[in-house]
């Protein structure tokens, strides 16, 4: 892999060359490639894979051996490329846009609710995140109000890292207690919503908030004592 992988370096480029460097029962590894691997709650990206004279159709992408090597994984009775063929790795973008938007979403909901994330789903229809926050039971309504006022407000959101050993002295910025940070080298990733959010994260994300679009709140569900689940939709659905 590149230092830096295509999904990595552009979360808005929806296609790269690549050779292919082996083709197992797992699936195909590239050289490179767009496709987000599933994780942090963010499913891995779909799409295709083409070179001269065959195309396959890719339904998930895995991490591998890193967090920045990559399973493509076909569909059942697709062509395989040959190792050491020059392909076009193409994403569903409109897919991965709408679960970038939703990831974006869900940072912005966790700067508007005081308590630790506990777990959290990322789709293209819907999303969630559940916080623990005692007996609290937020208003749906505000919580939407609180949402799209930030997302009309436009704020950058930018990518950088700092040194692990700098986030262990900044638990604070930690809020998912499910999932651990994204560590590289002994840094970590860091997504910043300027004046809003920052906290550890290996997701792809939109340029600024106004690209996310209005948001709905949907139910505000309790689960056990200490858990309420918010679900978020794009307010298109």
């Amino acid at each position: 892999m590149t230092a830096q992988p295509a999904f990595r370096a552009d979360a808005h480029a929806d296609r790269c060359t690549a050779e292919v460097v082996s083709v197992g029962e797992d699936g195909i590894r590239l050289s490179d490639t767009v496709f987000y691997p599933e994780g942090g709650g963010q499913p891995g990206d779909t799409g295709w894979l083409t070179w001269d004279g065959g195309t396959t159709v890719i339904r998930d992408a895995r991490k591998a051996d890193g967090p920045d090597t990559v399973l493509h994984v076909p569909d059942a009775e697709q062509p395989l490329p040959p190792e050491g063929a020059a392909v076009t790795a193409i994403i569903d973008w409109p897919r991965r846009h709408r679960l970038m938007r939703m990831h974006t979403a869900l940072h912005l909901l966790c700067s508007v609710i005081d308590g630790d994330v506990t777990g959290g789903q990322i789709g293209a229809d819907k999303s969630r995140l559940d916080f623990n926050i005692g007996s609290q039971h937020p208003d749906k309504e505000a919580l939407s109000e609180a949402l799209n006022r930030l997302v009309a407000e436009d704020h950058p959101v930018r990518v950088r890292s700092i040194a692990a050993d700098e986030l262990a002295a900044q638990s604070e910025l930690v809020r998912t207690m499910s999932v651990q940070p994204p560590t590289s080298g002994g840094t970590v990733r860091l997504v910043e919503i300027e004046g809003v959010d920052l906290q550890p994260c290996g997701g792809t994300h939109v340029a600024s908030t106004g690209e996310i679009g209005p948001l709905r709140v949907g139910k505000v569900e309790s689960k056990g004592r200490q858990n309420r689940r918010i679900n978020i939709h794009l307010a298109e659905e």
